[in-house]
């Protein structure tokens, strides 16, 4: 027990001497953020206040929640230092929300804004950045969070649960989960927003409406229909989406605006289906899948069974 014991307390040590250096570090990081753009951009009012919290939200406050989580650490004094950080966690939420925002205003404003644009340049210049551009830098807060995440996990794991910082630490871990899984829910909602945006874009026309708020984005690809009255297999692009399928043929090659987008042929809506694999249960070459709506049924095969196999667990999961 006490082998286990001083095991447990030589994990801890290291783990909490790696949060301690490494959050040195990520100051130093943010300190460059906020001494050379944000303070003197404030004062030299280069930018309008609005367009400076579009560009850089709660920056200063994440800035001064972990230079008071540092101090707390260089005195050991974990519990107190974590129970004040987690009250702040919730920006780093707040953060996430704002960046992509964030992005597009600096880029509008490098664009517009000549005077902001030479001095960006001008900082980025300076020896402490070592090459580095503000943009390199803005996503650091989403980087942090989630070796933070990592960090507090290792030391409840090696805190002895009688410890007086063990009930702050399982606080912090729950805290910063919680907060990691909103970041993330926001990173697949935006990356869901830009499939949906660019499967629109790929149709031709406006009369199917791929945004729809709830939607979202499974899988694409090529599949042979096959007719019901023996003419000759038609190979088609299908999208799948949560409520929707959509199959798709390319227009013509020599179409003067179209010629790389595709036509949309027919949308089928889920709620309604039966999915069902005809063939390429066996190590057979690909297979065939039946899909059954209320006035149709699609007949859809794939050379490649693997590719027969992942389509029938999507849609299949998609319809449930």
């Amino acid at each position: 027990v006490e082998e286990q014991r001083a095991r447990w307390e030589r994990k801890r040590s290291r783990t909490a001497k790696e949060l301690l250096e490494t959050e040195h570090k990520y100051l130093e990081q943010l300190d460059l953020v906020v001494t050379f753009f944000v303070t003197i951009l404030k004062a030299k009012g280069t930018l309008k206040p609005a367009v400076l919290e579009a560009i850089f939200g709660p920056l200063e406050s994440i800035y001064s929640a972990s230079h008071v989580l540092s101090l707390h650490l260089e005195r050991g004094n974990l519990g107190p230092g974590l129970e004040n950080f987690c009250q702040n966690l919730e920006l780093y939420g707040h953060y996430a929300e704002n960046l992509e925002q964030a992005n597009k205003t600096l880029k509008e404003q490098l664009r517009r804004n000549k005077s902001f644009q030479r001095f960006k340049k001008l900082q980025e210049a300076r020896p402490q950045f070592q090459g580095r551009k503000l943009e390199d830098l803005l996503p650091l807060p989403l980087q942090r969070l989630h070796r933070y995440k990592h960090f507090f996990r290792d030391l409840l794991e090696n805190t002895s649960p009688a410890s007086a910082d063990y009930q702050e630490l399982t606080k912090a871990e729950k805290s910063v989960s919680a907060v990691s899984q909103w970041v993330q829910d926001l990173a697949r909602k935006r990356e869901n927003s830009l499939q949906l945006l660019r499967v629109q874009k790929l149709l031709k026309g406006q009369k199917t409406q791929v945004l729809a708020p709830g939607r979202w984005y499974i899988r694409e690809g090529w599949l042979l229909v096959v007719p019901s009255k023996g003419e000759e297999l038609k190979r088609r692009m299908f999208f799948l989406f949560s409520d929707i399928f959509i199959s798709a043929k390319p227009c013509h090659p020599l179409h003067p605006l179209n010629s790389n987008k595709l036509s949309c042929q027919a949308v089928y809506p889920l709620h309604q289906c039966v999915v069902d694999k005809v063939f390429g249960h066996t190590q057979s070459q690909g297979g065939l899948l039946s899909l059954s709506f209320p006035h149709k049924t699609l007949l859809l095969m794939s050379g490649d069974q693997q590719d027969i196999n992942d389509w029938h667990r999507s849609l299949t999961a998609a319809v449930r």
